[in-house]
């Protein structure tokens, strides 16, 4: 799997990240060391991993695939820390985050994360002591680089601006947003932020949560993830009138070029100017290596224009 840089840092991750979230709820150890393990040999190194993923058993699972699957070096964690407001403050205050960081490591059976990813953007808290806290994860080794989770693109440049003032470790390299054919508004404030600031975005959720697939197209299959109750409010959302044209378009394209629906919805997001990664999440090993088949896949231009004209948000 091909490679590139998180913005305008020196971090590289896999052009395909591999998602979580359902580790340790619906996804049990074997299975997730049988994804770390396909997704490693096919040259993925991107991994992310959350705090609020089944209330830290995403993390606990992980930790226990990383300790008998694959090397550490080979993986870039990326960990989304922070425990909410508590003795030592909000949830973006320097101890609360401080704190979060020591848990989610011990959760992860590590002693550092790749990328740290702060949850949110915490107006309560000033901005200077929310970077002090990258200061000294990165300083003490705990962190290499840090980013965002969700933020808008006023917040994104806010943060930037401040770790620039503050020294070059504090500032983001990543933000990580829902991004997708379905789900284009990073593209109104966010993207061009992150262009502007040199950082690069993780795309959550660029199969529209499994929608941009097709296989929800005449309704939601009995054995799928969708159907399941913690999946299927998000998929149900997706299914809108403007979605069906986008999912029959992806269709289309995928039937003249020979290959799969969720190859063109991957392919699309990825190559969308200042996406450093595009982050997945699968049920099984099999379903994670078709995704990871995607890679090779460039779209034509004529078709990305299609595309593009079909999901314009406008």
């Amino acid at each position: 799997m091909r490679r590139r840089r998180v913005g305008g840092s020196g971090l590289e991750v896999s052009h395909i990240g591999l998602g979580t979230m359902t580790w340790g709820t619906a996804t049990d150890v074997d299975v997730a060391t049988a994804q770390l393990t396909a997704f490693v040999d096919a040259g993925g190194t991107l991994v992310e991993t959350s705090e609020s993923y089944g209330h830290g058993a995403s993390q606990e699972v992980l930790g226990a695939a990383l300790a008998t699957a694959v090397r550490r070096e080979d993986v870039v964690l990326a960990g989304r820390g922070g425990l909410p407001g508590g003795p030592l403050g909000d949830g973006a205050a320097r101890g609360t985050l401080l704190d979060g960081l020591d848990a989610m490591l011990e959760r992860l059976g590590t002693d550092h994360v790749d990328l740290w990813q702060l949850p949110f953007f915490d107006a309560r808290v000033p901005v200077e002591e929310t970077l002090s806290a990258v200061q000294v994860a990165v300083y003490s080794g705990k962190a290499r680089y840090a980013g965002l989770v969700g933020p808008a693109g006023w917040q994104l440049a806010t943060v930037a601006e401040r770790g620039r003032m503050l020294g070059g470790v504090a500032v983001p390299v990543s933000a990580q947003a829902e991004y997708s054919l379905l789900c284009r508004g990073p593209e109104r404030e966010l993207l061009p932020a992150a262009l502007h600031h040199g950082i690069g975005l993780l795309a959550w959720a660029p199969l529209g949560r499994g929608v941009l697939t097709g296989k929800y197209v005449d309704g939601t299959p009995a054995d799928s993830r969708g159907a399941s109750p913690d999946l299927a409010p998000y998929v149900e959302v997706r299914r809108t009138e403007r979605s069906t044209r986008i999912v029959h378009a992806v269709l289309t394209a995928a039937d003249g070029l020979g290959t799969s629906p969720l190859s063109v919805a991957l392919a699309w997001a990825r190559d969308q100017p200042g996406v450093a990664s595009v982050v997945v999440g699968a049920r099984d090993a099999a379903q994670l290596t078709a995704s990871m088949a995607a890679d090779t896949l460039v779209l034509p231009a004529e078709i990305r224009a299609a595309l593009d004209d079909v999901s314009d948000p406008r």
